[in-house]
């Protein structure tokens, strides 16, 4: 019994003795103007006007015009240029840039497998709609301007080069944009977009290939400067 009462007494100072301690530890708070100054800081950076640089992987094909019957696939290309950020007002602003890209198709034909490789100068002119913290909508016309086109045929015979700098379709494209970017730090995004042209390539009178529409799957990183 006297053991038993012993280890009781034990118990209740203990619980006591830890109660105090506990009741004395300080409670660590966020200094005066944490929160004002965390918000006041993502509202400046939001309005400074940024620049930088981007880059990514382009998976071109192309939309028919006129022939449901001519099928083409997707090949591989880049995009690289550079960006622009102007602030109109919170969560809008205005993302103009200036990108050289990779655009075209593949095709199994009769005589053999062709592909067509375009290289562009893309200007989209972006509406940037922060939907959240870190994650960015994008929205806009689109400029394409060729640069040179580049045919190649393959057979089991040969492989034939035929550069287009004479290329008489429609130079210029009009078209249009949509995508999202996540912000990985304050200078770093991941972007996805899909881009198509609104206009054709207007080449059936000069050529056997239809009319066509580029379409264009982006990924890739974008570099802020501050």
């Amino acid at each position: 019994m006297k053991k038993i009462l012993f280890i009781a007494i034990c118990l209740l100072v203990a619980g006591d003795v830890s109660a105090q301690y506990y009741r004395r530890k300080p409670v660590r708070r966020p200094p005066p103007g944490y929160y004002h100054n965390n918000n006041q800081r993502r509202h400046n950076d939001f309005y400074q006007v940024t620049a930088g640089f981007k880059g990514g992987i382009n998976i071109a094909n192309t939309v028919d015009s006129y022939n449901s019957d001519w099928t083409t696939n997707t090949i591989a290309g880049a995009n690289l240029g550079l960006t622009l950020d102007v602030p109109i007002a919170y969560p809008l602003s205005f993302a103009p840039e200036v990108l050289w890209s990779q655009k075209g198709f593949s095709a199994q034909t009769i005589d053999g497998d062709f592909k067509q490789r375009n290289n562009f100068i893309d200007v989209p002119l972006l509406a940037k709609l922060k939907l959240t913290p870190g994650l960015n909508f994008v929205i806009g016309p689109q400029l394409s301007f060729l640069v040179s086109s580049k045919n190649i045929y393959r057979n089991d015979f040969a492989t034939v080069v035929e550069e287009r700098y004479d290329y008489e379709g429609n130079k210029t494209l009009v078209g249009g944009v949509v995508g999202l970017s996540i912000d990985l730090n304050r200078t770093v995004d991941l972007h996805a977009r899909y881009t198509i042209d609104l206009q054709d390539s207007n080449t059936e009178r000069y050529s056997n290939i239809p009319d066509y529409r580029n379409q264009v799957w982006q990924i890739g990183l974008g570099f802020k400067f501050r």
